[in-house]
């Protein structure tokens, strides 16, 4: 007995319905657009990156999701193999920052300076599905390459924001907050440098625990409980505003630079001035996020509808040195575009301005003139900007029309072999 192939997909990946496509194909055509008129150009990376620049200690835990990719042909000697490294030499890309940083540094000498990098593409985590996470999912990254001004970060923002404004998503927030104020606020604590990547983890869940939840677990970890106490202070009394970083000025001293305040208050005060969509902008001192590769400013934008963030990013100015041995000033911003699509999904979302859709249901009688004549207006009405659709007639004709109504097809023509030179 033959066994029957599976028809649902792998665990964590997702088959996706005409509705959603269309949804799907109307946002990436109106993030490139909108990335389009920032100066933003579209470039591509393979899906699969060689396994040594995926595990290179950037990426955090997402190097521990990596699908791996077994060698191929005569360089596959599993029986002379020791370790995992013997069997693999490239695996599906976690992220597109990686393989973009990979790509300057291949490429850097036919890009412009500074590269405004738009990637739309796939990417892959052996992860825990659940809501709004799949096992492959979207991204959708702009990235400036070779600017080292705050400008980087401005122009980001400005982007990223306008785009969601313009699929009318609202109450959203743009949290920023830079690595270095986190440093400073630790060192001003009395934590040491070597624990700074450990107390960031324990704080990175203030908004689920709490600060005494961030207390309890910092002094079980062993640090010291004035320390704690003066750290957590620090966020009680700081503002979500620009006048917040006023005051981090004047309580950290000498362990804030002052370029780092002075570019947080430009980029904030920029953002307000300039922006095209209605959105907060919010100093946010717990921000952490997780990758190591962020050396500066990090930002996300949170939506009160999905109770987390839509989108995220930062600065990144050392990875590129990893691949040329020169660092060079990178900033990027990348939007959750399989969280957004699904919003958009249970909004009950239309893409706006889609054409008409129209169409020819066929009597299983009509000649082979007939069939031409309605060749013939098809042809008409897809150049005056139709979605036209020619289908035999069904026994059940009127459940085909409920089916093609739903699908929004307002104009539905039966063909009849007595009736079709009236068309």
């Amino acid at each position: 007995m033959v066994m029957a192939l599976k028809k649902k997909p792998v665990t964590g990946m997702k088959d996706m319905l005409p509705k959603e496509m269309e949804i799907r194909d109307h946002v990436i055509w109106l993030i490139k657009e909108t990335y389009k008129t920032y100066g933003f150009s579209s470039m591509e990376t393979p899906c699969v990156e060689h396994i040594e620049n995926l595990c290179s200690k950037q990426g955090g835990d997402n190097e521990k999701l990596i699908f791996k990719i077994l060698k191929r042909g005569e360089k596959l000697k599993i029986e002379d193999a020791k370790e995992e490294n013997d069997l693999v030499d490239g695996g599906l890309r976690y992220d597109l920052t990686v393989p973009l940083a990979r790509y300057y540094a291949n490429h850097a000498n036919e890009l412009p300076s500074p590269f405004k990098a738009m990637q739309i593409g796939n990417v892959w985590r052996a992860d825990r599905p659940q809501r709004g996470r799949f096992r492959q999912f979207m991204q959708c990254d702009i990235d400036i390459l070779g600017e080292q001004s705050n400008l980087a970060e401005i122009e980001l923002i400005l982007a990223t924001t306008a785009m969601l404004g313009k699929l009318n998503l609202k109450n959203f927030t743009v949290c920023i907050n830079d690595r270095n104020i986190l440093k400073a606020m630790a060192a001003y604590s009395g934590f040491k440098e070597e624990d700074y990547d450990e107390v960031f983890i324990i704080l990175d869940k203030m908004d689920k625990i709490g600060s005494e939840g961030v207390s309890a677990e910092l002094q079980e970890l062993g640090y010291a409980k004035e320390n704690v106490d003066t750290y957590l202070k620090l966020f009680d009394e700081i503002s979500p505003g620009v006048e917040g970083i006023g005051y981090l000025r004047e309580k950290l001293g000498a362990h804030l630079p002052a370029e780092t305040a002075d570019g947080m208050e430009l980029i904030i005060s920029s953002v307000e001035a300039a922006k095209e969509a209605d959105f907060q902008m919010k100093f946010d001192p717990t921000l952490v996020r997780g990758q190591s590769y962020y050396t500066g400013t990090i930002f996300e934008v949170t939506m009160d509808e999905f109770g987390g963030s839509v989108a995220g990013g930062g600065r990144y100015d050392k990875m590129i040195g990893r691949f040329t041995g020169q660092d060079t000033p990178a900033c990027g911003f990348s939007i959750g575009f399989e969280r957004i699509v699904m919003l958009l999904l249970e909004n009950g979302y239309e893409v706006p301005g889609k054409g008409a859709k129209k169409a020819y249901l066929l009597e299983k009688k009509l000649s082979p003139e007939g069939m031409l004549r309605v060749l013939s207006l098809a042809r008409a009405d897809r150049e005056n900007g139709l979605q036209v659709m020619i289908a035999n007639m069904k026994k059940n004709k009127k459940f085909q029309k409920e089916q093609l109504e739903s699908e929004g097809y307002t104009q539905i023509i039966e063909c009849y072999c007595d009736s079709i030179d009236s068309l």
